[in-house]
C-alpha cells in the first residue's frame, strides 16, 4: 500500500446537539498489538442515528468530540509489533465489543459477556473516518470474494445469526417480532437454518414488503390488519411457535409472542426496550418458556458460523438499499431518518 497520510477526513459529534460534523484529524496511532484498518465502507445504523439525533441515550453515554460508527470494512494499512493474525493489504471487518481481561467472564472466554467492554463508535473512536486503529483481537479477516459492502454490515447480521442460533432451528416454527434490520436478516438465517415456518411480524407494512425481498420464503404478517392465530392456521400450524425471537422491545409484540408459543417453547430476546414495561411471569411459568437476553455477538462463535453461512449460500445483499460517497454523508443521514430504507452503505473512497 502507499505511505501513509499524516491527517484524515472524518465524522465526529464535535457539539452536543443533533448532527455530525465533518473534520480532519491525525492518523490514529496504534500500539504494538493493534491494526490500522483503511476503511473503504460503512454502514449506518439505529445506534449511529441515536448518536446523530443526539437523544438521551447518546447524552448520557457518548462522549462529545467522538468520530462514531462502528459497521465497516476495509484493508489493512498498518500493523504493530506484535500483530501476528494479519498482514497489510489483508481485508477486513472488526467486532466493536473491545473486551477486558480481568472478569470472570473474560478470563473463562466468554468474552461477550466482559463487564469491562467498550464499544468502538460509541465509547472509543469509531470507522466513520478514512482510518480506524483497532486491537488485533478484534479484527476479522474476510474472504477476498466476499463484497466490500456485505462486510460493513457483518456486525448487524452477527446479531441475527447470536439470536436466531441461540436454540435448535431445524424443522421448528419460528415467530420473529420486529422486522426491523436485525429482525429481517433474522428471518434469512432461520430460513437458511432449516426452520420449517417463519412469520414476521410488524405493523409496517413498507417494512415488510421490504424484509419479502431478504427473506422470501417468511410470511410476513401486519399484525394490525392480521390476525396471528389465522396466519397460522393458514400456514398449517396446529400448536404453537417452538422458537420466538423479539427484536422489537416493544410490550405489545413480546405479549403477543407470549400466548403464541408452544408449551415448553424457547424465546431469545435481543430488542431493547424504550422504557420498562410490565411482564405477565405467570404467562411465563404456566407455559415453561425459556427467555434468554441476548447481547451483542459470541466472540468468536458468531463470527465462525456468520461466515461459514455467508459460504454456504445465504444472501443477505438485498438488505442494502442505498450507497452514497461518503462526502454526502447528510443526505444519507437524512434517508435514514425517513424510516424508507434497508442499510445505507457510505463508500470512504470519495470523501
Amino acid at each position: 500500500m502507499s505511505a501513509l497520510p499524516k491527517t484524515m477526513k472524518c465524522l465526529t459529534k464535535a457539539e452536543a446537539k443533533k448532527g455530525a460534523w465533518l473534520e480532519e484529524r491525525p492518523l490514529p496511532k496504534i500500539e504494538p498489538d493493534e491494526v490500522l484498518i483503511k476503511i473503504e465502507r460503512t454502514a449506518i445504523c439505529g445506534t449511529d442515528m441515536h448518536i446523530y439525533k443526539w437523544d438521551d441515550w447518546a447524552a448520557n453515554n457518548v462522549p462529545t468530540g467522538l468520530i462514531f460508527g462502528h459497521e465497516y470494512s476495509g484493508y489493512v494499512a498498518a500493523i504493530g509489533s506484535t500483530v501476528r493474525r494479519v498482514k497489510v493489504g489483508d481485508k477486513v471487518t472488526g467486532e466493536g465489543h473491545v473486551v477486558g481481561n480481568r472478569s470472570r467472564n473474560a478470563r473463562a472466554g466468554r468474552f461477550h459477556l466482559d463487564p469491562d467492554t467498550k464499544g468502538i463508535g460509541v465509547n472509543l473512536p469509531g470507522a466513520f473516518a478514512e482510518y480506524m486503529a483497532l486491537p488485533e483481537f478484534n479484527v476479522i479477516p474476510l474472504n477476498d470474494k466476499l463484497p466490500l459492502e456485505i462486510g460493513a454490515i457483518l456486525d448487524p447480521l452477527g446479531n441475527a445469526v447470536h439470536t436466531a442460533l441461540s436454540f435448535d432451528l431445524v424443522g421448528e416454527d419460528v415467530l420473529i417480532t420486529g422486522a426491523g434490520p436485525i429482525g429481517i436478516m433474522a428471518a434469512a438465517v432461520a430460513e437458511e437454518a432449516g426452520a420449517r415456518r417463519v412469520v414476521l411480524t410488524d405493523v409496517n407494512d413498507w417494512r415488510l414488503e421490504f424484509a419479502s425481498k431478504v427473506a422470501p420464503q417468511t410470511r410476513m404478517v401486519n399484525v394490525a390488519n392480521e390476525k396471528l392465530w389465522d396466519v397460522m392456521h393458514e400456514i398449517g400450524m396446529n400448536e404453537g411457535f417452538d422458537v420466538g425471537l423479539e427484536m422489537s422491545g416493544a410490550e405489545p409484540a413480546f405479549n403477543q409472542m407470549i400466548e403464541h408459543m408452544l408449551m415448553g417453547g424457547n424465546i431469545a430476546m435481543l430488542g431493547i426496550p424504550a422504557k420498562p414495561y410490565p411482564v405477565d411471569w405467570g404467562k411465563i411459568v404456566g407455559k415453561a418458556l425459556t427467555v434468554r437476553g441476548i447481547y451483542g455477538r459470541q466472540m468468536y462463535e458468531t463470527w465462525y458460523k456468520m461466515l461459514a453461512l455467508l459460504d454456504s449460500g445465504l444472501d443477505v445483499s438485498n438488505m442494502i438499499t442505498h450507497r452514497f460517497p461518503a462526502r454526502d454523508f447528510q443526505a444519507a443521514f437524512d434517508l435514514m431518518e425517513t424510516g424508507k430504507s434497508g442499510k445505507v452503505i457510505l463508500d470512504w473512497n470519495e470523501i
